[in-house]
């Protein structure tokens, strides 16, 4: 999204590029933890993040983000509410950071940044209907072949063990599925 804004609007960059702090984080890092408030919305430059819970000891992987992809706990960091999600890089990753304080000055300086950022959340409500739908009418097998065939760069750089907790089956239930292929 970054990358769109720079290009629709000119001279965004020059003019607002101050508010984004760049970082790089570690596979494994955690950028924000159930419970806390969302404080950033992060743009992805180069790397993986997924969205997470648990759910009784079990980790529950909900989502994945990917480059040119933003990412926050949308509903914490806009209400500024406790966070039900964790926010985990599943690989080293290149984020720009911006903070809720930058978000909302942006928005007031610029507002025609509100049909992009309706856009992200449009996409992720759409996501999430469609995990909810495919757990309740689709068996593992087809929610497998069904992220083959819509998603296979996932395949590629996720860990099994994230892609089973995705698909709601565990390690063991994936490894036979993809055997009988």
């Amino acid at each position: 999204m970054y990358e769109e804004l720079k290009k629709e609007i000119p001279g965004f960059w020059d003019n607002y590029g101050h508010l984004f702090k760049e970082i790089k984080v570690p596979a494994k890092t955690m950028l924000l933890r159930e419970g806390e408030i969302s404080r950033n919305l992060y743009f992805i430059v180069k790397g993986c993040l997924r969205l997470w819970f648990n759910n009784k000891g079990k980790d529950v992987t909900f989502q994945f983000f990917f480059e040119n992809q933003a990412v926050s706990s949308i509903e914490s960091f806009m209400n500024e509410t406790s966070n039900l999600f964790n926010l985990q890089a599943i690989e080293p990753s290149e984020l720009f950071l911006l903070s809720k304080k930058n978000f909302d000055l942006l928005f007031k300086e610029l507002p025609q940044l509100k049909d992009g950022f309706n856009k992200i959340i449009l996409q992720r409500m759409e996501n999430y209907a469609n995990l909810f739908l495919t757990r309740i009418k689709d068996s593992p097998r087809q929610r497998y072949k069904d992220l083959i065939k819509n998603y296979p760069h996932i395949l590629q750089r996720v860990p099994q063990h994230y892609i089973a907790s995705y698909l709601g089956i565990t390690p063991v239930s994936l490894s036979r599925i993809r055997n009988k292929k």
